[in-house]
């Protein structure tokens, strides 16, 4: 009888790569249809379910989402009724991958970052990613936090920053209009995150913390460059001062280490692949 992972943030970005990549491993999935912060919905829904595992992926992931508060009642506080409802279903999973964000490192000196580096979170979604690792700290249940770095592919949405410039290329659009250009990220590909994912699902060691990362960053000028080399077309950046953050991440990059020493060396694509598979994606 196949595994059955309990998944929450299903119908988003990582949670339709992942559904895919579970089920080429076998895995059945449980979609959790329950609003997370209707903590009763969420306990009768899990009270009819049996599973094995649980991915928790669903939250407010924009960092410049404009209500405040949605942050935590989703992610913070989302997240634990989601902890609650598992305790009160009988079903006793033996691990729950929980999505935390590379973005509580904040601003911090240290590249590439480790897992030891202590957080700092600079923005309301960093802070309501940690408040929910320090809360759910306290459940009695065999928790993997995941801190995954930038990743990117196929049915990412706009509002970040290299599906829209992608969307650009694609179009042929003269123009783009950027936030701060001299930011420096990893760019890694969904599929290779949500491949990791299931080897900590399988692997990782319960009550520990993860970054999914590859310890290369690019900067958006050259993402820029490479798109214009694959599609043969050239865009004009311009920076706009309302997309920039006043507390902007300058240099976000991962050390992998603590990852591979667990489930062995990911494979990733040079960004360019990635970047050809959007486009592919996007009609060019």
């Amino acid at each position: 009888m196949a595994a059955t992972i309990l998944l929450t943030g299903a119908e988003g970005f990582t949670g339709r790569h992942l559904s895919m990549a579970a089920a080429q491993r076998g895995y059945e999935i449980h979609e959790l249809r329950s609003d997370l912060t209707d903590v009763d919905s969420v306990m009768n829904e899990l009270a009819q379910a049996r599973f094995d595992y649980v991915v928790h992926l669903a939250a407010i992931s924009a960092v410049t989402h404009a209500n405040l508060q949605e942050f935590y009642n989703v992610n913070l506080f989302g997240s634990l009724n989601l902890m609650e409802a598992i305790l009160a279903s009988g079903s006793a999973p033996s691990r729950v991958l929980v999505a935390s964000s590379a973005n509580v490192y904040g601003n911090s000196p240290m590249s590439p970052l480790g897992e030891q580096v202590c957080p700092d979170p600079l923005n309301h979604y960093a802070m309501s990613k940690l408040a929910m690792e320090k809360m759910l700290q306290a459940t009695a249940l065999p928790l993997i936090f995941v801190r995954p770095f930038n990743y990117t592919g196929v049915g990412h949405d706009q509002r970040f920053v290299i599906p829209k410039m992608v969307d650009h290329f694609s179009r042929r659009a003269p123009a783009i209009e950027l936030g701060n250009m001299q930011v420096e990220r990893e760019f890694n590909d969904v599929r290779t995150v949500v491949q990791a994912y299931l080897d900590l699902l399988e692997q990782g060691e319960a009550g520990e913390t993860y970054n999914i990362c590859s310890g290369t960053t690019y900067s958006l000028d050259s993402v820029l460059a490479l798109l214009s080399e694959l599609t043969g077309h050239s865009v004009t950046a311009r920076v706009n001062p309302d997309f920039v953050r006043p507390n902007e991440l300058q240099r976000l990059c991962g050390d992998p280490a603590k990852l591979e020493a667990r489930i062995g060396a990911l494979s990733h694509p040079p960004l360019s692949q990635t970047l050809e598979w959007m486009l592919q994606h996007a009609g060019v």
